[in-house]
């Protein structure tokens, strides 16, 4: 049996980060993420924005543990940290007065990881 290893080291340090950062804060919404990312990419979570739009209140902050697509419009100002984003999916966002972030960013930012959405 071939077993799969994921050999981005961007990747594999995210996952190694998010891992330590769930052992020093406590926050469990670090372990869960990187569980999902350790999973395939065709089984990551890919939002679009009209999810966005319709599942989030104003100045929410969410988490997308996969990719952003611009699929809709944005019109509330949000803080979206995500793996990746489409570039038109961040022009919306900053467009709509939002902030558009990495999940790296958004763990040392906010280390316990009170008052995240994960959407995905």
């Amino acid at each position: 049996m071939k077993r799969n290893f994921k050999t981005d080291p961007n990747l594999v340090d995210l996952i190694y980060d998010l891992k330590a950062a769930n052992r020093e804060n406590g926050a469990a919404i670090w372990r869960d993420i990187a569980k999902r990312l350790e999973k395939p990419k065709r089984n990551w979570a890919e939002v679009n924005l009209s999810n966005l739009e319709r599942n989030t209140d104003e100045g929410d902050v969410v988490l997308v543990p996969g990719k952003v697509l611009a699929a809709g419009s944005i019109d509330k100002k949000i803080t979206v940290a995500a793996y990746s984003f489409s570039q038109r999916a961040l022009a919306a966002i900053e467009g709509a007065g939002g902030k558009g972030m990495t999940i790296r960013e958004l763990m040392e930012e906010n280390p316990k990881g009170s008052e995240i959405r994960i959407m995905g």
